[in-house]
């Protein structure tokens, strides 16, 4: 079974079709938070190291870290941020930017092994990011989409993410190094979103043997109830074999149907994940617990 190894300098993560779910923490990004944007802008980071730390705290696996801000230093304030983050959590990161002087900045500060993303299905950009993955000995996140757009046709995505497949390895890029982006359309927008995802999810498990990753708030968006809606459509991607997410952990409903669908797929052996995080803290201590824990009935 393909694994995708990515590490920082002390930690190793494991991508994996028989792994437990890589929840990768989506919040240093300033796309959409205009505050974050200007402080960073500004060169104040103390919200990005804020949002490392309780990311980590709730269980992020990994981080993306993106500093795509307009009109300003992309390559410095990334590298700035990516630094900053490597000093204060231990967790591999994602390089996510779509300049490639931004990615080689990020990739030239950092300790370990990143996932670059990304790369798309146009020939310019597979020529310019896919020789980079390869001297930097990182992996990358292929999006399927190309110089047509996004298509709606889910066989044309997953052509798209066969070529890059392909094109890697021209590269001497192995598919154990890729992880794929399937696109995750917003379900009010687009009905057969989540259908089209679980399909393809599959396919690229089963005809290319790769693993898989998505933005997974994009399903829910402009909907009520929105992370109820992320949270059950990751439940239902991890059924169909998808392996990780770009995501947001310190939303609790998301958080746990991801750590539920682990369960269920027999990827948290013995329930231990599930069971240290959510365990009554009075059940293990006195003799109540010990009388709980032996399953005994308190008699009068």
């Amino acid at each position: 079974m393909t694994e995708t190894v990515i590490s920082s300098a002390t930690k190793e993560v494991v991508i994996g079709f028989d792994r437990p779910f890589v929840m990768i923490g989506e919040r240093i990004n300033p796309t959409g938070r205009k505050l974050l944007a200007a402080e960073m802008k500004n060169g104040d980071f103390s919200r990005v190291e804020a949002d490392a730390i309780a990311q980590v705290a709730a269980g992020a696996h990994m981080l993306d870290v993106n500093a795509g801000i307009p009109l300003a230093d992309e390559p410095a304030l990334l590298a700035k941020a990516i630094q900053l983050v490597q000093s204060v959590t231990d967790v591999p990161l994602a390089i996510d930017s779509s300049i490639i002087e931004a990615l080689e900045a990020g990739i030239a500060v950092y300790q370990g092994k990143p996932l670059i993303n990304s790369v798309t299905g146009e020939d310019e950009v597979m020529e310019r990011v896919l020789p980079l993955v390869a001297k930097s000995g990182a992996a990358v996140v292929a999006i399927s989409n190309d110089e047509t757009g996004i298509s709606e046709d889910p066989d044309v995505r997953f052509a798209v993410a066969k070529k890059i497949v392909e094109r890697a390895a021209d590269h001497g890029i192995g598919a154990n190094d890729i992880v794929v982006d399937p696109l995750v359309m917003p379900i009010g927008a687009m009905g057969t979103a989540g259908q089209q995802v679980f399909a393809l999810v599959r396919r690229l498990r089963d005809e290319l043997g790769v693993n898989t990753t998505c933005g997974a708030s994009n399903v829910s968006f402009g909907l009520p109830n929105r992370h109820n809606v992320t949270g059950t459509f990751l439940s239902m991607a991890i059924g169909a074999g998808m392996t990780s997410a770009i995501m947001n952990p310190l939303h609790a409903e998301v958080k746990t149907a991801v750590m539920a669908a682990d369960v269920l797929a027999g990827n948290d052996t013995n329930c231990a994940a599930w069971i240290r995080e959510f365990r009554d803290p009075e059940a293990g201590s006195g003799a109540g617990g010990a009388r709980r824990r032996a399953g005994g009935r308190r008699r009068g």
